[in-house]
């Protein structure tokens, strides 16, 4: 049984390797071994395994998985053979979710409702559980609020869009080309307004303080922010962190996916006469503690509702078959691609 496994070099390069792998034949009394029917590609975070000390000559591809139960361990209570399930893999996992078969503990699956596709179920689990993350846990999102969405018609931005309507929240989104805008003023129920990022006619907080009445917005969910005014061509894109210290209204909350973002006092200051907070977005906190374990699986088993009833629509490219697997990883880890990639095993 072979799996796909990545080689980070020294000059920041990484190989992505297919090689045999065994499946463990004993299972622990809490583990699921799972036939999979769909991986979905996501870039591999390695300054993420490196901070967590989880560093490895080889790391495991693929952690986005759905499939079917083929053994159960004697402690198990949630599933049984033959129930279909979707599910994360936990970063120190051994085995990569492209193999035929994985053993994994049953505390990071959910059951996959029967009207939902595989690639559909494994694409929506991880943005899904990202949206909970933002609108939910750390921006406590509530009807008749403003939110604003950067990059909203990425995988993220809109399921994140998707949920804050749901829940009757105002959209604002930006788009970083003209297909995104056209997109995005198609999506149904619809964008309160698109903001033209790639046009260096419109700006940003003027439109969004525009459409708020001089208010400002009361979440701000970024997609990366330029620190300083000189950055790379490649994210030119990105919101200055001035411009949505600005556009963020009294009591708002900024959920940023920047890592490395610096406030100076100045802006900490901004933040303090505005009593507006500032929450960093890291999803794999919830695999790697245990603290949230049932708001962790509510959210999963809500996210696969949400896709059941038609809340959810995820981005997804046509499935690919496994040998296409080495080469459409190397586009994702490389951010080639605007939708989701599913493999079918």
């Amino acid at each position: 049984m072979k799996g796909l496994y990545c080689n980070p070099g020294d000059q920041g390069d990484v190989k992505f390797v297919s090689q045999e792998t065994n499946v463990p034949t004993i299972i622990g009394d809490h583990q699921v071994k799972v036939q999979v029917k769909s991986c979905v590609l996501s870039p591999v975070d390695f300054k993420l395994y490196e901070d967590l000390k989880l560093e490895k000559e080889q790391v495991p591809v693929g952690r986005e998985i759905a499939g079917v139960v083929l053994q159960v361990g004697p402690k198990v209570t949630f599933f049984q053979p033959d129930d279909e399930v979707v599910g994360i893999l936990p970063l120190d996992a051994e085995q990569s979710g492209l193999c035929s078969v994985v053993v994994t503990d049953e505390y990071n699956l959910v059951q996959k409702p029967e009207k939902v596709s595989w690639f559909e179920a494994a694409a929506v689990i991880k943005d899904g559980l990202r949206a909970y993350t933002a609108l939910h846990t750390l921006a406590r999102m509530a009807a008749g609020q403003t939110v604003l969405v950067l990059d909203g018609a990425g995988p993220f931005g809109v399921l994140a869009i998707q949920l804050a309507h749901y829940h009757g929240v105002k959209v604002l989104a930006t788009a970083l080309s003209p297909e995104d805008q056209r997109f995005l003023e198609e999506l149904r129920p619809s964008v309160a307004r698109v903001i033209r990022v790639w046009d260096s006619k419109e700006d940003l907080v003027d439109s969004c303080l525009e459409e708020t009445g001089g208010l400002g917005v009361d979440i701000i969910i970024d997609s990366g922010v330029r620190l300083y005014d000189e950055e790379p061509e490649a994210q030119r894109h990105y919101p200055h962190k001035h411009d949505l210290l600005t556009l963020l209204s009294v009591g708002g909350h900024w959920v940023t996916t920047e890592h490395h973002l610096q406030l100076d006092p100045p802006d900490s200051h901004i933040l303090f006469l505005k009593a507006a907070s500032l929450s960093f977005l890291n999803d794999e906190v919830w695999t790697t503690s245990r603290a949230k374990q049932g708001r962790y699986l509510h959210i999963l088993k809500d996210v696969m509702d949400k896709l059941c009833t038609g809340t959810f629509r995820p981005q997804l490219e046509d499935p690919v078959p496994l040998y296409e697997a080495t080469v459409s990883m190397e586009m994702v880890q490389r951010k080639q691609t605007r939708k989701r990639i599913a493999v079918k095993l």
